[in-house]
């Protein structure tokens, strides 16, 4: 268990470096460039997943320019690293343990099949953002973690997710970020930018589960809520929104199944204009016009000097 503090982070931001690349005239990539990974769940309009595609099914663009797909995997194997946040805020208490109990259950679920490289790291987050257990597949060790968890005081949420990145940043394969709390912020030094930047530097698909105490629109937090859902859909995730017991049971089980039919695309850019605020668009489509792609919508990479 670790307690995390941002002025334990002096160190990891003084390691940060932007690696040079060379430009042709016009402000393109033309030379060597890294694999740009992208995770996409494919549904229709109705929710159902469609997991049937074949490569020649997707086209791709990055700032607008049409990619070469280098890489496609059906049902990726690769193996999944998952940061569990559970707000633990005073405002969660009520609800807490029936949120452990739906939490618990989709543990057993996930860990019981896919990947035997898949592992779990809990966090729990209120005034402080507190690392319960690191990357595992050990559910005596996510269960014993989860039974001692207590709410109190206030909420950080965009530093936990800050800080959970920064630990998924350093793992292979897939990268997701599940987050059960009931939408509010109120004591993060980070900011809403902050935590979305460090999600897409993380390469992480953000899921996030409201399980809101209030349920009239006059005490609820909606801006909070609002931000949770375009974190979301900016990494190809979704916002749930369920009643506690079979409504939770239910949210974690979709998520379940997204992973288990995610597509694996790959490309390296090539021709690509850049942007002053290093932010690549990513743009996805399928030659039916019926279906959606859930992916996220671009990365960082190189800016205009």
């Amino acid at each position: 268990m670790g307690r995390l503090r941002f002025k334990s982070l002096a160190c990891w931001l003084c390691l940060l470096a932007i690696a040079g690349v060379a430009f042709s005239q016009g402000n393109v990539f033309k030379v060597d460039v890294q694999l740009v990974r992208v995770l996409a769940t494919v549904k229709t309009s109705a929710g159902q997943v469609i997991a049937s595609l074949n490569k020649d099914d997707f086209t791709l663009y990055d700032n607008g320019v049409p990619q070469k797909i280098a890489l496609f995997e059906h049902h990726t194997e690769m193996p999944l690293s998952i940061a569990l946040m559970v707000d633990t805020s005073g405002s969660t208490a009520k609800d807490l343990k029936y949120e452990v109990t739906s939490v618990s259950r989709f543990l057993h679920s996930l860990l019981r099949e896919g990947n035997t490289d898949d592992r779990v790291a809990l966090f729990s987050f209120n005034w402080e953002i507190v690392r319960q257990a690191f990357f595992t597949r050990n559910l005596n060790v996510l269960e014993k973690a989860m039974r001692n968890l207590k709410a109190e005081a206030g909420t950080s949420m965009y530093d936990s997710i800050y800080l959970g990145c920064q630990d998924l940043e350093e793992r292979q394969g897939r990268h997701v970020m599940v987050m059960v709390t009931d939408g509010g912020d109120t004591i993060s030094s980070k900011t809403y930018h902050e935590a979305l930047e460090s999600l897409h530097r993380a390469d992480a698909v953000f899921y996030a589960i409201l399980v809101v105490p209030i349920t009239n629109d006059a005490g609820r937090n909606t801006g909070g809520e609002n931000a949770l859902t375009t974190l979301a859909q900016g990494t190809g995730g979704k916002v749930f929104a369920p009643s506690v017991g079979a409504g939770l049971d239910a949210t974690f089980d979709e998520i379940l199944r997204d992973l288990r039919t995610q597509y694996l695309i790959g490309y390296y850019p090539r021709d690509v204009p850049l942007t002053k605020n290093r932010f690549h668009t990513i743009q996805i489509k399928t030659v039916r016009p019926d279906l959606r792609v859930l992916s996220r919508n671009g990365y960082y990479g190189e800016s205009v000097h």
